[in-house]
């Protein structure tokens, strides 16, 4: 048990340093995306801009509304990093960290949780910006949920298990991706929604809500907002390469798999506009709902099939 606190203690410090360097990778495509460099004053190409961002954020005056909730403002963005860094003990690794059978439920129920911190996040800060932010990131998420779920359940009827570890042991010599290619592009938009992320960041809409659910969050609040998204970005472009790609986790192909999933977030922050909410959600609830129905529909059929034949 103790190996494997000490891994999971290794791996969130790694995790917490990919983080700084997403933020980095970001910035720095969307300036080649835009025609500008972006940062490369600081250290060898502006390597070392993130931890330039954290001392400066973590400096600032940490301040709070007269009239917020105080106690639910303070913690929401603690219990959110809190999440997202919970989120990665199902890191199937070979080695020392916990091997959970049922690690594909752990996965759902820790992601259902997101929306907490979010709702108390807006409702907490006292503002009607914050508010109707949290509203809208709490409304898409809950969505979008549907469909990871459904989409998870096809591929745990394929596989018989609930354990990440066999999702690698079944792509070892075709990978799912191609097998269930709208499957795979569903996921990718249901990410991008659960995320918040470009062009599904309503919870952000800066244009109408100057900056949704965190308008009042500055210094280390914000701070931690803020690597809580992007260490979920990780997370799930993790999981993404486990469902789709395959390969061992030891593997130094899987972490190039997993920058190009990242890479493609960030490709779709530069490249779309914000959609129409209303867009969104009939996306979710009448494109995404019944393709990811009738693909588990087909493969409750197709294992039945096998099974009796």
């Amino acid at each position: 048990m103790t190996i494997a606190m000490v891994s999971y203690l290794m791996l969130i410090v790694c995790v917490l340093v990919g983080v700084a360097f997403v933020t980095l990778l970001e910035r720095k495509i969307l300036g080649y995306i835009q025609i500008r460099k972006g940062p490369n004053k600081l250290g060898v190409m502006g390597l070392m801009q993130p931890f330039s961002d954290a001392i400066k954020l973590f400096m600032k005056e940490q301040t709070f509304p007269k009239l917020s909730n105080f106690l639910p403002y303070y913690l929401s963005p603690v219990f959110s990093l809190f999440i997202s860094l919970i989120l990665w003990s199902v890191t199937p690794l070979d080695f020392g960290l916990f091997s959970l059978e049922m690690g594909v439920l752990f996965f759902l129920c820790c992601l259902s949780m997101g929306v907490y911190p979010l709702m108390s996040a807006g409702w907490s800060s006292n503002c009607k910006y914050s508010l109707l932010g949290s509203l809208r990131g709490v409304a898409q998420t809950i969505s979008y949920e549907v469909s990871l779920a459904l989409i998870l359940l096809s591929y745990i009827i394929l596989i018989e298990g609930f354990n990440f570890v066999k999702l690698s042991i079944f792509q070892d010599y075709i990978w799912f991706f191609w097998l269930t290619f709208p499957l795979s592009m569903i996921w990718f938009g249901s990410c991008l929604a659960e995320m918040n992320r470009t062009p599904f960041d309503f919870a952000e809409g800066e244009s109408e809500l100057v900056s949704g659910f965190n308008t009042e969050y500055s210094s280390g609040g914000f701070v931690l907002i803020f690597m809580a998204e992007y260490a979920s970005i990780l997370f799930m472009s993790m999981v993404s390469v486990l469902l789709f790609f395959g390969g061992s986790l030891l593997g130094l192909v899987f972490y190039l798999k997993l920058v190009l999933i990242s890479f493609a977030f960030i490709w779709v922050r530069g490249t779309l506009p914000r959609m129409r909410y209303d867009k969104l959600m009939y996306l979710a609830w009448k494109s995404f709902l019944p393709v990811t129905l009738n693909y588990l529909i087909f493969f409750v059929g197709l294992k039945t099939f096998l099974f009796y034949n």
